[in-house]
């Protein structure tokens, strides 16, 4: 019999992952972090390697990056791109939720 554990969770602003622990929530190798910091697609690249500390928006943006590049087989600069629109498409809602406003 197989057993399907869920795990539920809340992703705390607050808390950081360090670089082995964000690949490993993100499901992917710490060079594909790596690259998409030093090329400027993800997280903060003013610190050094060891220093680097990553948060919930990060890993959120990550995984969309991940999930463009593997589902369609998008370069990472397209995906980066995707997720930019993803992000400005909810900080527009964001604000028309704050005005009050409808949206579809």
């Amino acid at each position: 019999m197989v057993e399907n554990n869920i795990v539920d969770g809340e992703i705390l602003d607050e808390a950081t992952l360090t670089l082995e622990e964000f690949a490993h929530a993100c499901a992917v190798e710490r060079q594909w972090v790596k690259e998409r910091v030093e090329s400027g697609m993800l997280g903060d690249r003013t610190h050094y390697v060891s220093q680097w500390r990553f948060t919930s928006h990060d890993l959120i943006r990550a995984r969309r990056l991940r999930q463009m590049e593997y589902d369609f087989d998008a370069v990472p600069e397209l995906a980066a791109l995707v997720a930019d629109l993803f992000e400005e498409n909810e900080r527009l809602k964001g604000r028309l939720r704050a005005a009050g406003l409808p949206f579809y």
